[in-house]
């Protein structure tokens, strides 16, 4: 079953599989005291026939202290009870797995009992793995691989595996999965299971599929642990297909089973089929936990029925902190911020993830001033903000571009001693290059201690956006030089910072590179850059070629691009077929009536650009009326043409027509409308 992917490893790692067990294994170098919840699960079986006949073991039940347990130990001593195999793995389970627990005086007893059975070493080795003690679990189980009478079984490695389960620990899993295909576990289904979970944590999704479909036994646990390795690495497709597959396999689901699967209909923002296995669940009866109905309701948020999510959340009779939290992040996401705000104060513990909730969907939904001032009530509230307050904060100040605030974020972060991780750097990295201070933007890239694709692509993006291009394509080769892989971000911002630097040969090579070495398929918004590169540089006819030979259909950014250019450089034939094309697309854009306008009237044709106006005023379009805004003292005031809302509009004004005023002494002429005509309430 697992040879093709044990010749795999072989291959890749070939340390891994060894002849004869492999003691130099170490993980000395990680830090797991907090990678596993810590779960106490025990159960006492009192009604063993040799309990009855040693009360003696029936008082670990009742011990709550470790001087209750060495008192007992004591008495198991005296009596000799401790030789016995049964009664000594009794004694050293309620160390590992109690609520008294106590890891290092368990091992010590462990290490003193006279051929302690595996059943003891696997319950110790479970427990270091329960509290999240991973280091102490791998040293016990080279411990128990140097014990000559002793080998580990079918319990061993599930518990191992399982705790490996994260990619920073992808040598020590596979290490692991060697020895336990080396003991010739590869046909126990518990072994096999944990194996295909911890592969697709690893991103190991071959190999996962290799070992499922070579698998002789599957039963519902494999299939979950397929489905939902997929939903988590982002494979929403390949998780349905797997359903599918069940369903024609007469495999039934289980509420484990549904969760995955209303999860990747979130993925895919997918709300008929949500609503399909909405349905079979109920067709079907299966039980609907209070995870499951999460994940129903997270399904309707994300794919924007909120009346349905909210009937389920009605409907909870014990509502949890994660049903709270996913209905007001859908209502502040969708604009309800009113009743994102009831919700809000109507739950019963409010803590730093529910106000992370609602601030995130202000965030999402453009709402930036909302989620500032929301920031604001929270500290009044004396919830202390998290990395996650601080990284909403600062894509609220990068929407707004409030340069102010964000710096009071990054003082506050400093003063609060929050480590400069990789989201929250490079959320600092976004705020500072989209706020206008890029040499700041590079102060605190160089910061960073650590660096991932999203980190170097915001400060290729950040250096775009100053028009540095040759920056940042020198940023560019030096994250492809250290073995980091771009995404269609990267390359959004590498075609930017060619098309502000007019540097067209390098964004017709990154242009190919994208999907010729990185496999990436160009999306509208490099089909945009790129045709905006060309226009810019006069290759109109190249870019127009371009748009014709996209394998998706333009768009009118596309388009839009492609006419600006004609635009400016007076490209009346070529300009008139984009200009068309984005009519049919909005008919009611003024813009796009005004350019065309403009760009006849620069051609000297003067008919066509009074029939320009004239058709803009037939169909009862409009100029849209700009909007600007400027940030003082930390507040961002935002203003709109002829707009009178802001409270000291009417002197705002007056300053204005001062202004113009003066200007026109100097000899300045404006065509500025009537301000007498705007009223003040």
């Amino acid at each position: 079953m697992f040879m093709l992917f044990v010749n795999k490893l072989r291959y890749r790692y070939p340390s891994l599989i060894p002849p004869t067990p492999f003691f130099g294994l170490t993980i000395s170098f990680l830090h797991t005291r907090s990678l596993l919840p810590c779960v106490k699960t025990i159960s006492w079986n009192t009604s063993h026939g040799f309990i009855r006949k040693n009360p003696l073991l029936s008082l670990l039940e009742r011990c709550r202290s470790l001087v209750q347990l060495k008192q007992i130990q004591a008495q198991m001593i005296l009596t000799g009870l401790i030789d016995n195999g049964f009664a000594a793995s009794r004694l050293v389970a309620f160390c590992a797995l109690s609520e008294s627990q106590t890891l290092e005086y368990c091992t010590k007893i462990l290490y003193h009992i006279r051929e302690a059975n595996i059943f003891s070493w696997n319950v110790t080795i479970r427990g270091y793995v329960e509290s999240g003690n991973l280091e102490g679990a791998i040293m016990l189980y080279r411990r128990m691989l140097q014990c000559d009478m002793l080998k580990p079984d079918n319990h061993t490695y599930p518990v191992l595996l399982k705790a490996c389960s994260y990619p920073s620990l992808n040598f020590v899993g596979l290490t692991i999965l060697g020895h336990a295909l080396k003991f010739g576990f590869e046909f126990d289904i518990f072994v096999y299971n944990a194996s295909i979970t911890m592969l697709l944590s690893y991103g190991e999704l071959e190999a996962a599929y290799d070992v499922f479909d070579k698998g002789c036994v599957r039963d519902l646990v494999t299939w979950n642990s397929m489905i939902t390795g997929c939903v988590r690495r982002g494979l929403a497709n390949d998780a349905i297909k797997l359903y599918r597959e069940m369903e024609a396999e007469k495999v039934k689901p289980n509420e484990i089973t549904m969760i995955g699967i209303v999860s990747s209909c979130s993925q895919l923002l997918d709300l008929n089929l949500g609503r399909q296995f909405h349905h079979y669940i109920k067709e079907h009866d299966l039980e609907v936990t209070p995870p499951l109905n999460n994940a129903l309701m997270d399904m309707y948020v994300k794919c924007g029925d909120m009346l349905a999510a909210r009937v389920l959340f009605d409907g909870m009779e014990h509502k949890t902190l994660v049903s709270w939290t996913t209905m007001v992040l859908g209502y502040a996401r969708f604009g309800f911020l009113d009743i994102a705000r009831e919700l809000l104060y109507k739950i019963p513990e409010k803590s730093v993830v529910t106000w992370n909730a609602i601030i995130s969907g202000c965030v999402q939904a453009k709402n930036s001033k909302e989620a500032l001032t929301l920031f604001h009530e929270m500290q009044i509230s004396k919830i202390e903000p998290d990395k996650v307050t601080m990284i909403n904060c600062l894509s609220a100040c990068s929407q707004l571009g409030a340069l102010d605030v964000g710096i009071w974020i990054h003082h506050y972060i400093e003063r609060h001693n929050l480590s400069l991780d990789v989201a929250l750097g490079t959320a600092l990295v976004d705020m500072y290059a989209k706020c206008g201070n890029i040499a700041r933007a590079l102060q605190v890239f160089q910061e960073i201690p650590q660096k991932n694709c999203l980190t170097w692509t915001a400060i290729i993006c950040g250096l775009a956006l100053h028009g540095n291009g040759h920056d940042a394509i020198s940023y560019f080769k030096k994250m492809i030089h250290i073995g980091l892989r771009p995404d269609e971000i990267t390359f959004l911002g590498v075609l930017s910072a060619c098309c502000h630097g007019g540097l067209v040969e390098e964004g017709r090579k990154y242009f190919f590179q994208m999907s010729s070495k990185f496999n990436i398929s160009p999306k509208l918004k490099h089909y945009s850059c790129m045709v905006d590169l060309l226009g810019r540089a006069g290759h109109l006819e190249e870019a127009e070629e371009l748009v014709r030979d996209m394998p998706i259909a333009a768009d009118a950014a596309v388009w839009g691009a492609l006419f600006f250019a004609c635009r400016v450089h007076g490209n009346v034939l070529i300009g008139e077929r984009a200009a068309l094309k984005l009519l049919e697309m909005d008919p009611k854009d003024s813009g796009i009536y005004i350019l065309l306008a403009s760009l006849y009237s620069e051609a000297k044709m003067w008919k066509e650009a009074r029939s320009a106006r004239k058709i803009m005023k037939e169909r009862g379009v409009e100029k849209t009326p700009g909007c600007s805004s400027i940030e003082i003292n930390g507040i961002v005031h935002e203003f709109v043409a002829r707009d009178v809302l802001h409270p000291q509009a009417e002197w705002i004004y007056e300053c204005l027509v001062s202004l113009t005023k003066q200007l026109e002494l100097l000899g300045f002429a404006f065509d500025i409308p009537a301000y007498g005509d705007i009223r003040f309430s």
